[in-house]
């Protein structure tokens, strides 16, 4: 038994507002406390805070569809929540952290950290004979 109805616009969607998206009911299907994550690069400051992962499920077009995102509060299974999603790409919805960021990976810093002391180096040793 699944209701889906169609929303046209609110101040809540993460997501362009030209393209109407549906909204249906996603159950949790599982909830797990997250501890704050560290990293070498931070010595050792938690990065982000401790959080719940949440999983969830949620039926469209005739298919159901799994995401997970967190959440400062946990959540019980079987606990229902509005979900929308893009009627186009049923897969995509508005709690999905899938997301592209545009945070530059560490790896990335350390590579360009890596060719400019190599050029520094080289440098200050009159470079190559």
């Amino acid at each position: 038994m699944n209701t889906t109805k169609s929303i046209v616009s609110t101040p809540s969607q993460p997501f362009d507002a030209s393209v109407p998206w549906l909204e249906t009911q996603a159950a949790v299907t599982a909830c797990r406390y997250e501890f704050a994550r560290m990293n070498t690069l931070s010595l050792g400051i938690a990065t982000s805070p401790n959080q719940f992962m949440v999983s969830f499920s949620y039926y469209a077009h005739a298919k159901t569809f799994c995401d997970e995102f967190t959440s400062p509060v946990a959540m019980g299974t079987g606990e229902t929540f509005p979900v929308f999603y893009n009627p186009l790409n049923p897969k995509q919805n508005s709690r999905s952290e899938a997301a592209p960021t545009s945070r530059v990976p560490p790896l990335a810093y350390g590579v360009a950290g890596s060719i400019v002391i190599s050029l520094l180096y080289l440098a200050m040793m009159g470079g190559c004979q």
